[in-house]
């Protein structure tokens, strides 16, 4: 029953609104303890389920990477780096980030892109950058579109691109369903192949959403020119 203090720990912490990974971390050793174990049996158990679960624990070392990169210009380089192309408007950045995050969904690699790797130091960023140089200085509330865009092409393009994979989790657990189920023999290539007309569609709607994001900042910024001159 002792070993059971470790919830209320985790309770108490949350409810004091501590950091959660300090009060997860205090409840761990609190059980450990209490069940018997030595601290260096305790710290074994915090190796090895860390180890056990490095896809999920990986942000802990990717997190500090990015924000050192951040730190030393990673975002002024990638606005930098957009303003070299004079044709490639916000819109049709987004939608390429679009395409190409749709495409590497659909061969599997999920982490290639992502929010935190990719959308923040980078694409964001650029996003903005091509906006600035199109549009000149962007309001506070027009940034934030810009980057609600940028995270939007980021999640479409991965969530109906990554049912195309044949090896994906949700077709193998449909499939295994269907197959123990109804006892048919229902092969994840048959799922991928009715996924890709929804993929299509998906990146042709969204596509053309992020296209239409220049003429309705390009609206926004004659408002708000038009507003100015009235205001004087």
């Amino acid at each position: 029953m002792l070993v059971l203090l470790g919830v209320l720990v985790v309770v108490a912490g949350f409810a004091t609104r501590r950091n959660p990974l300090l009060v997860v971390g205090v409840a761990g050793i609190t059980t450990g303890l209490l069940g018997g174990l030595s601290p260096r049996e305790v710290l074994a158990a915090f190796g090895t389920g860390f180890a056990s679960s490095r896809s999920v624990t990986i942000f802990a070392i990717t997190l500090p990477v990015i924000g050192l990169l951040e730190r030393h210009g990673l975002q002024e380089q990638a606005r930098h780096l957009i303003a070299r192309f004079a044709g490639l408007t916000v819109g049709r950045f987004l939608a390429l980030y679009l395409l190409l995050r749709q495409l590497t969904a659909a061969l599997g690699l999920n982490s290639v892109f992502g929010q935190a790797q990719t959308v923040r130091p980078l694409a964001a960023p650029m996003a903005e950058g091509a906006a600035e140089r199109s549009h000149g200085q962007l309001p506070d509330m027009v940034r934030e579109k810009v980057r609600s865009y940028a995270a939007s092409a980021d999640n479409v393009g991965l969530f109906f691109g990554e049912d195309v994979f044949l090896a994906v989790g949700s077709i193998l657990l449909i499939t295994g369903f269907v197959n123990t189920t109804y006892h048919t023999h229902l092969e994840p290539l048959d799922l991928a192949l009715w996924a890709v007309p929804t993929a299509l569609c998906a990146l042709l709607v969204h596509g053309w959403r992020l296209l239409r994001l220049d003429r309705t900042l390009e609206h926004a910024r004659v408002a708000g020119a038009v507003a100015k001159e009235a205001g004087k």
